[in-house]
């Protein structure tokens, strides 16, 4: 049997979660002092109302290596795979942290895999390595599809500020610096495995049409495509998003999944995402 293992920044709800069977690990906030698991201690309406009382950032923690360590000791039977999918390890310490736990297995068969993204599209890719598992494709088989996934996946994501990635250290000083000044709302993307300026325009509202047109232009128009949107106290412009796609691109379901605390803590409020991947 093969186990896939996820963690919150996928963003995939837990009901769902639950449904599917999916095992998950939580990240850690801390803020103003005290330290939450944000898979069961706080949420993303909780930390926000927290963030906005807070003077300083909050920092992140990746899920210590113990806690990967009970889901490997009841999974990890004779005979079974277990595939950890983690966010970028550029951008956080997940990876490392499993990669740590597994070594505790020496006779296990456990894959770490870094996906190189975060948020929606780690997200699809856990889905999709649930159903090629459910389909009886072989760890090998998987870990290869992921790996293909990765490099074809296309994200943009628009902030409201770049305060928040300019202190948590996830963009260039002078790339915030330029659009304060400026007033430049940059399109962001994720390019191997950092936060990078996609483009930069004058105002949200261009940027929320250029994100539009990237995805009619670029997004296939069938299910592996496996377009998803996040978004963290932006729900409506989710949902235009979300008909946009279904009118143009003829998409019957396009989830939207919230962002979890982890990476809002690194966005800043009223972050939007869009992810997709492209055709072999």
């Amino acid at each position: 049997m093969i186990h896939i293992i996820a963690d919150t920044t996928c963003g995939i709800p837990k009901p769902i979660r639950d449904k599917l069977g999916i095992p998950f690990v939580g990240q850690v906030i801390l803020i103003m002092g005290v330290s939450y698991r944000d898979d069961s201690e706080i949420d993303t309406e909780t930390f926000i109302k927290k963030l906005k009382m807070s003077a300083d950032l909050p920092k992140t923690a990746a899920p210590p290596p113990e806690d990967y360590i009970p889901l490997f000791r009841k999974l990890g039977k004779p005979g079974d795979s277990i595939i950890v999918i983690t966010p970028s390890k550029e951008m956080s310490g997940t990876y490392r942290s499993a990669w740590v736990a597994k070594n505790e297995f020496p006779t296990a068969d456990i894959r770490v895999v870094d996906s190189r993204t975060i948020a929606g599209g780690l997200g699809s890719m856990i889905l999709q390595a649930l159903y090629w598992a459910k389909a009886g494709w072989n760890a090998d088989r998987i870990v290869a599809g992921i790996n293909s996934m990765s490099a074809r996946e296309r994200c943009f994501f628009l902030v409201d500020t770049l305060e928040y990635l300019q202190k948590g250290g996830r963009i260039g000083g002078a790339a915030a610096l330029f659009g304060t000044v400026l007033q430049i709302k940059p399109i962001l993307t994720i390019r191997d495995g950092k936060v990078e300026t996609y483009e930069k325009v004058r105002t949200k509202s261009a940027a929320l049409a250029r994100v539009k047109e990237l995805v009619d232009n670029g997004c296939p128009t069938k299910p592996e495509a496996w377009l998803s949107i996040s978004q963290c106290s932006a729900m409506d412009t989710a949902n235009e998003l979300a008909n946009e796609y279904k009118e143009k691109l003829g998409f019957k379901y396009v989830p939207i999944y919230e962002i979890p605390p982890a990476i809002v803590v690194h966005g800043g409020p009223n972050l939007v995402s869009v992810s997709f991947f492209v055709e072999e």
